[in-house]
C-alpha cells in the first residue's frame, strides 16, 4: 500500500466526467483571456517544458531577469488575471480545510513530452494554507518526497479529475511529475494534460 507523506491527500476521481468537461470549457475562457506562455528559469533563462497562465488576483510567473514571483497581471498582455473558476473555489471549500479563500491558481499545460522537476512551492507568504492541485487530461506519474531534496520519494499516477492537498506537515514536501502517459484520456481533444493548482499567496488580515 502506497503511504504519502504526512499531510498529503490524494482524492482520486474526485470531479465526475461531465463536471471535468465543464472546467476544461472554463479554463479554455481563462486561455482565451490570459494566453498561454512560456516560462523561463531564473538566471539561466531555459526554457520550461510546461506552458501556463493564471487566473485570480495574483499569479506566479518566472523569467531570466527577475525570476520566481506573483504579479497582478499577465506577462506579455498586461491584463490582469481573469478570475478563479466557481468550481475550482469549492473545490478549495470543501477540500483546503482553509478559511480564506486562494488568490492564485496556476494552469500548467503538458504536451507528452513535458516533465516539472521536484521542487517546493515556496514563493508564498503563507504556508498555513494548503496547495490544491486538480489534474485534468492524460494521466501524469507524480512524484513526492519530504521537506528536504534528498528525502526518500513515493511516485503515484494521477488520473483525470483527481485532486492532491499538499497541506499541514505536507504543504513544503518536494513534488514533481516524471512523465506523462499520452492517450490515456480523451478529454482534451488534442491529449495533453492540464494542472490546476490553487494557492493562497499572503497571509489574511486579522481584524
Amino acid at each position: 500500500m502506497l503511504v504519502l507523506p504526512k499531510g498529503v491527500r490524494h482524492i482520486p476521481h474526485c470531479l465526475s466526467t461531465d463536471a471535468q468537461r465543464a472546467l476544461v470549457e472554463d479554463i479554455r475562457a481563462v486561455v482565451a483571456d490570459a494566453p498561454l506562455f512560456t516560462p523561463r528559469m531564473p538566471r539561466t533563462g531555459k526554457e520550461m517544458s510546461v506552458r501556463m497562465t493564471n487566473c485570480g488576483s495574483l499569479g506566479w510567473v518566472t523569467d531570466k531577469d527577475r525570476g520566481y514571483r506573483y504579479q497582478t497581471m499577465h506577462p506579455l498582455t498586461g491584463k490582469p488575471w481573469p478570475p478563479i473558476p466557481d468550481m475550482l473555489l469549492k473545490l478549495w471549500e470543501e477540500f483546503s480545510g482553509y478559511l480564506h479563500p486562494p488568490e492564485a491558481c496556476v494552469v500548467n499545460f503538458y504536451r507528452d513530452s513535458a516533465k516539472m522537476g521536484l521542487h517546493q512551492d515556496r514563493d508564498e507568504e503563507d504556508f498555513d494554507a494548503p496547495v490544491l492541485s486538480v489534474s485534468l487530461g492524460d494521466t501524469c506519474l507524480f512524484r513526492i518526497g519530504e521537506t528536504t531534496r534528498s528525502g526518500r520519494t513515493v511516485s503515484l499516477k494521477l488520473d483525470s479529475g483527481d485532486v492532491i492537498v499538499l497541506g499541514g506537515a505536507g504543504r513544503l514536501c518536494y513534488h514533481g511529475v516524471d512523465r506523462i502517459y499520452p492517450a490515456t484520456s480523451a478529454l482534451l481533444k488534442n491529449g495533453g494534460r492540464i494542472n490546476l493548482t490553487l494557492r493562497r499567496v499572503t497571509r489574511p488580515t486579522v481584524s
